[in-house]
């Protein structure tokens, strides 16, 4: 089976586009033609996150490679919310999408190989491998040492799936942790930039013949200084960067985040998208699709005018 790399970089070629989609739902904030008087049961709201995610999935599959359903906003409807998902991903499959799961998963022993199993690896039910969530890529955190990532990997290996480890978040407080100074042999250095020298050798044995591995990084928008750094760190992980839009980080932001070849980081959106239609002066609540739309097609164009002027537009 293709490389997770290589299904990424033919989508990302082929919508000329770096953006990925970001799903939260969250019931209170859908607009009003969507939720109607689905508002007082779980199922219903359930009922809701569905239409409302393929309404913006019909309007954005074809100007993105990717979308990433963080999945805390469905499991806290429960069983309801976890089916939404299930139906999110299925149905964003058969548009020809990527599906990068925001879990930030992990655990150690057979609790990572179970976590890792059910999100992007497979379960045996009489003697057959069978999928579960079955999607593309999982967000992971790396506090557990190699342990608690080895089964991610192993099962990106065997799947051809990917996983992309925490190292420099977009949240404000990151620093508190992120940025501790550690003594080293070689010197002081930064937290993150230990956990970045540790991703770049988890990923060393999955890179392929694009230069890129299938274990990337975690990197936010709103740190631009330290994905200068980060991306000199780890020249063959792919970096998701969260935090552009809502969360204040802009597109002079997350350029360095790239590599020369014009590709090396995924930029994600999720609430500027998502809600659009709140900041619209042009569509309402009912063209909720559109004004989504029209924000994917201005953040592509954003992003890929500030690449060319770096000179490193790659099509």
């Amino acid at each position: 089976m293709e490389s997770f790399i290589n299904r990424l970089l033919a989508k990302i070629r082929l919508r000329q586009s770096h953006v990925v989609v970001g799903l939260d739902p969250v019931h209170e904030f859908l607009p009003e033609t969507i939720i109607k008087n689905r508002k007082d049961t779980l199922e219903r709201i359930g009922s809701a996150i569905i239409d409302f995610n393929q309404a913006i999935i019909d309007a954005i599959y074809d100007l993105v490679p990717a979308i990433k359903p963080q999945i805390a906003f469905y499991e806290r409807y429960g069983i309801e919310g976890i089916k939404a998902f299930v139906e999110t991903v299925k149905y964003a499959k058969k548009k020809g999408l990527i599906i990068i799961e925001d879990a930030k998963r992990n655990d150690i022993g057979s609790t990572a190989n179970a976590y890792s199993d059910g999100h992007i690896g497979k379960v045996s039910i009489k003697g057959e491998d069978v999928p579960v969530f079955d999607v593309d890529a999982i967000t992971v955190t790396p506090f557990l040492g190699l342990d608690g990532i080895l089964p991610f990997i192993k099962d990106s290996e065997k799947y051809s799936k990917g996983i992309f480890i925490l190292v420099k978040t977009s949240n404000p407080s990151a620093s508190d942790l992120q940025d501790l100074i550690i003594q080293t042999a070689s010197g002081q250095v930064k937290l993150y930039e230990i956990l970045a020298q540790f991703v770049n050798k988890w990923g060393s044995n999955l890179i392929d013949d694009s230069g890129y591995s299938a274990v990337g990084a975690v990197v936010g928008a709103t740190y631009p200084n330290d994905a200068k750094i980060l991306r000199k760190l780890m020249p063959h992980n792919y970096f998701l960067v969260p935090g552009f839009g809502a969360q204040g980080g802009g597109v002079n932001d997350i350029i360095n985040s790239f590599n020369e070849d014009g590709y090396g980081a995924l930029i994600s959106a999720s609430r500027s998208i998502n809600y659009a239609f709140n900041d619209s002066t042009k569509y309402g609540d009912s063209d909720f699709d559109k004004a989504a739309r029209e924000t994917v097609k201005n953040m592509n164009n954003e992003i890929n005018n500030a690449l060319s002027i770096k000179g490193i537009l790659n099509w």
